[in-house]
This record gives structure tokens, sequence and C-alpha cells, in this order.
């Protein structure tokens, strides 16, 4: 093989989540188990097959090109056993390589979704905070109630606000009309960098999958 061969063969990168045209989508699966969702873009897309194991003391997430799972593109791990202060970080396919965190602050999260999103020199960067908490909670008190819980997933849907450090918003993530609340989509209102892009979508991929499960 030629020395040039060989060298490209060293630099070829991994896949990532950068190219891709907003806004995105995410839609749950129905009638399994698992935790687990597809990630389009405007164009329809796949971007990732997220899935997130089940059974786990310590949350973990398994970010691949697509449902065949064949090649990671991510993992994200929680730094400690379920809690509602947990840290979950980021790298790139089966290595070590640390793309940054997403933080969860329990108390500020009880009624209002809180977030910090951190690089990997562990500055923050970012905050996703919910818009209108009330949403989420009519969401989950109206699903209890019989033939019109069947609804709330057109009536209440839930949005989260990503801000800079100095408060802009940048993305919006929005809970979809849908029943069983599985699609949701995520905008982009101000322009971002392709790694500060790439460090929000999987802190938004990773937040989806912990409030979906809070209602």
């Amino acid at each position: 093989m030629a020395e040039d061969e060989l060298l490209d063969q060293q630099t070829v990168q991994a896949p990532t989540i950068t190219d891709f045209n907003y806004p995105l989508r995410f839609e749950f699966k129905i009638g399994t188990l698992a935790n687990d969702f597809i990630a389009k873009d405007a164009n329809g897309k796949t971007l990732a097959y997220v899935r997130q194991k089940m059974f786990k003391l310590k949350e973990a997430v398994s970010v691949y090109t697509d449902r065949s799972k064949s090649e990671v593109l991510y993992k994200i791990k929680a730094n400690k056993w379920i809690d509602y202060n947990a840290s979950y970080a980021f790298t790139r396919g089966e290595g070590e390589e640390s793309l940054g965190r997403v933080g969860r602050k329990g108390r500020k999260s009880i009624l209002k979704a809180h977030y910090e999103v951190f690089d990997t020199d562990n500055d923050q960067q970012y905050l996703i905070q919910e818009e209108n908490p009330w949403a989420k909670v009519g969401d989950v008190l109206f699903s209890e109630i019989p033939i019109l819980g069947m609804f709330t997933g057109y009536i209440f849907n839930p949005k989260y606000l990503v801000k800079n450090t100095e408060g802009t918003p940048i993305i919006r993530l929005k809970k979809e009309p849908s029943f069983f609340g599985r699609k949701f989509s995520v905008t982009k209102l101000e322009d971002i960098s392709a790694e500060d892009s790439e460090r929000v979508i999987l802190s938004l991929m990773m937040m989806s999958l912990l409030e979906r499960r809070r209602g």
C-alpha cells in the first residue's frame, strides 16, 4: 500500500452530526420497551438512531448512524447512579474523546427543566430551560383522565429554549402535537458553530430521553 494511501486512511474521521439542515425531528418508537428515537433533518435525512440502555443504574445512551446499529457515532454516560443532579458526558464513537457534557440541576428542574451545557474545558456555554412549565404539568395531570388523556398530546406541548451565556435564545426544542407525545422538533433561532451545534444536539437528545420519561 502506498504511503499516501495509508496516510489518508489514518486521517479519515468518524461520521458526526454536523452536516444537516434545520429543523430537526426526533421521533420516538411506539410499542417497544426501549426508550429510543430516530433523528432526521429537514430533508428527511436520518442523522442518528438514539437508544437508551435498559436496566442501568447509571444512564447509558448510544447514538448510532441508523437503526441497524452497525456504527456508533457517540456515547453518552452519566457520572452517577440515577440522580436529579447527574451529569452526562459525551464521547465520540467507541473511544474516549471528550466532547463536553450536559448537567441537570435537580432542585431547579422539579417544576421547570433546567440543564447546563459544558464544553471540553468544563466551561458552561449554554443553558436549557422550559419556556412554560405548566404545559408539562397539564400534560401529566390530564393524561391520567380516561378518554381525555388520549388527547393531551395535541393540547399540551412543552417547549425548551437553549440560551447562550448572554441569555440569547439559540435553539428551541418543541414537543409536536401527536398521540403519545412521540414527536419533537428542533429549530435554530440564531447562528451557532458546528462544534457547538454538535454538543447542543447531543444535550437535547439526552434531555429528550429524560424529560419524555417524566411526562
